[in-house]
């Protein structure tokens, strides 16, 4: 049997190592758990990374301001008065005081 000389000085002594006999002689085994050990450290790198991938995007809100920081805001522009400014802050306040009496 004839084979390319590249082929025959790197495949060639693998393959008749197998030729006959099915033994694990010559540090193949070595090889072989390697591999083994990559593709599961793989697999299981892979479905952490997707779980936290998964559970990050879940968590995320969006970057929206809080009652509080629209009205301080709409102060600051001038679009209401100090004393619409007054009466919303105390209403807002007054929401979150008795969000929390009833949640507590």
């Amino acid at each position: 049997m004839h084979f390319p000389p590249l082929l025959a000085t790197t495949w060639l002594p693998l393959a008749q190592s197998f030729e006959g006999h099915h033994d694990w002689d010559g540090g193949w085994w070595i090889l072989m758990g390697a591999g083994m050990l990559i593709f599961w450290g793989l697999v299981i790198a892979g479905g952490v990374w997707l779980a936290r991938e998964l559970s990050a995007r879940r968590t995320e809100r969006p970057n929206t301001p809080s009652a509080l920081e629209v009205l301080d805001h709409r102060f600051a522009d001038g679009t209401i008065s100090v004393e619409e400014y007054d009466e919303r802050r105390r209403a807002i306040l007054g929401a979150h005081r008795e969000r929390r009496d009833t949640d507590g």
